[in-house]
Formats: structure tokens, sequence, C-alpha cells
């Protein structure tokens, strides 16, 4: 089976290989999934280059997120072959996975795999830094990196609660459109000073919250941004730079920093509310009341080109990988 892997870390189009491996057999409790498509994120290009939380063990697969049928249980597993479903591991960049068959999620009836495949990380982070938030109706919530995936998930589901979302771009092209998912205000922060237009839109008072993907020098704009006692939810490093913070800002506003990993808040949660979270992001998916924007499509055999793409600015939607192709 032909399987993306890389032996050293780098940029993509440097590392990234082709190979050709043994299709894998699922042990006890596991499964052997057949890939249909998968998502390209941030955190995959992170996590090839070295720089993510997670470390890649020399050679090693890549891709985090994908969606596919169960082609083979392993002893002990009753699940069907051909079930659909949503998974997440290391190294989901080839024809078959084989994962524990407890860590996978049913695909909703209905919601093709290109949606499949980009239905955990993004929108599940989305709804899990709101409920780590509690942020009521009327309140304020700036987030960096505004266009990105997470970002029209967050406006989206801000909309729907009734809170004031705020966020930032770089390009005026994307106003528009994240206007009409739902954003408060856009604002270009190569245009317009992030503060003076914070401030003017909340009164003076500030935000309530930040949700911040890019780090470094708009990641402290940012905190500037916040009003008295105000928290800023630190969940990506898109500049690749820490944020230099202000400590008499965050002395005398009584500021918040912490940091958020989507893992580390889903494994916390009590067996019901995984579930009741599970079924509420899926169920909006399925049903439309989420909606997810696709760019591109790929074969395997062009992920570097894929990966290019989805480095690439100006983009509207996600670059998938299609195995189906």
């Amino acid at each position: 089976m032909k399987s993306v892997q890389f032996e050293q870390k780098g940029l993509p189009s440097d590392v990234l290989k082709i190979k050709e491996v043994p299709v894998p057999e699922p042990g006890q409790d596991e499964i052997r999934i057949k890939v249909s498509a998968c998502n390209i994120n941030p955190s995959d290009i992170m996590f090839i280059r070295g720089l993510y939380g997670i470390r890649p063990e020399l050679p090693s697969g890549a891709g985090f997120e994908a969606s596919g049928m169960i082609d083979k249980c392993g002893e002990g597993v009753s699940m069907p072959e051909g079930m659909r479903i949503i998974f997440s591991t290391v190294g989901v960049w080839q024809e078959y996975v084989v994962v524990p068959a407890k860590t996978v999620i049913p695909t909703p009836e209905g919601m093709p795999d290109e949606v499949a495949c980009q239905a955990f990380i993004n929108p599940f982070t989305a709804y899990a830094m709101l409920e780590e938030s509690g942020l009521q109706k009327g309140k304020w919530l700036l987030i960096t990196a505004g266009g990105s995936a997470f970002g029209r998930f967050v406006i989206q589901l801000g909309k729907k609660c009734g809170i004031n979302v705020v966020c930032t771009v770089r390009r005026d092209d994307q106003v528009e459109s994240l206007l009409e998912l739902g954003a408060t205000a856009v604002i270009n922060t190569e245009k317009e000073s992030l503060y003076r237009s914070v401030l003017k839109l909340t009164g003076r008072n500030g935000v309530d919250y930040v949700f911040d993907a890019v780090g470094g020098e708009l990641g402290a704009r940012a905190l500037e941004c916040l009003a008295k006692y105000g928290t800023m939810l630190v969940f990506g490093s898109l500049s690749l730079e820490p944020i230099p913070l202000n400590s008499g800002l965050m002395l005398f506003r009584n500021l918040t920093v912490k940091g958020f990993w989507l893992s580390a808040w889903f494994t916390s949660l009590p067996k019901e509310a995984r579930m009741k979270a599970t079924s509420e992001v899926l169920g909006m998916l399925a049903s439309g009341n989420l909606k997810v924007a696709i760019e591109a499509r790929y074969v395997l055999d062009d992920v570097v080109k894929a990966v290019k793409h989805a480095e690439s600015s100006g983009r509207k939607g996600k670059v998938i990988l299609d195995l189906s192709l």
C-alpha cells in the first residue's frame, strides 16, 4: 500500500515521500481502516517540521485526521466491516490504518467523507474552547486568524450563542465571507489598529476572551484588547514565535493566559460529557447547521502539492487528500 512518510524533520516539500509498505494487520481489540479522505491541518505541517507538541519518532507517517471504513476487525471486535468512521491518530496519510476500535467515531448517515475527515480537530476545538470560556450571550470574543477553518467554526458557533465574535485577517477578500458567516466585525490587521478597533467596537471596554492561534506580535496585540479580568486561550503558534507578554498589562488588568489542547480537554471529560459533545458537533455538521468549506482535493501521490496549497495564502477552504480518486 501507499504511505506518506518522512525520515527526517523539515519542510514537507523537502522530506515527504510516498513509500510502498505492507498492509497492516489489526491485533486484539483493533480494526483496520480503508482510508477515504484526509484533512490537512497546520498541526500536521508543524509535526513534520518537529515543531508540534507531539514529536515524530523517525521514520514517521504523517497526518492526524481522516475518515474511512472498517476493512477488517481484530480479535475481540464485533464492529461491522464496511462501517464508515471518523478517526484520529499519527500517520493517517496512507491507504490503510490500524487503530484501537474504541477510539473511532461512527460517521453520521449522509455525511460525505470530505466533511467527515475534518469533523474532529477544528469543530471540536471550537466547541471545546467556547465551552471552556463559559461566554454567554452578549459577551465579546476576539479570535486571531479568523479566516482559518477553526475561526469559521467559532464564528458560526458563537453566533448561535449570541456571542459577539471579532476576528482578525490579513486580506480584505476574507472580510465579506466571515461577516456572512456571522462575525460581528472583521479587522484587517495589515490596515487597521487592532487595539483601537476593538475599543471602538466594545465601547472602550475591551473583549472578555481571546482565542489565539498565531502567537508572536499579533498575540501580544490581541492580549492588549482584553478587558479587566479577561482571559486569553492560546491553542496555536502559526507565527512560530512566542508571545511577548506584557507583565504590567497582565498585572494591572488581572489578566489570565492559558494554553489549550483539545486532546487533554476531551480526555478529561466524563463519558457522558464526551458523548454530549460528540453528538452536538457531529449533529450540526451532518445537518449543515455548521458549514465547512473545501477548496481542493488531491490524490495521495500529489501530497507535496496538496501541502503547499494548504500552506498558501488566499485559501477559502480546506485542502483534502482524497483517496477515492
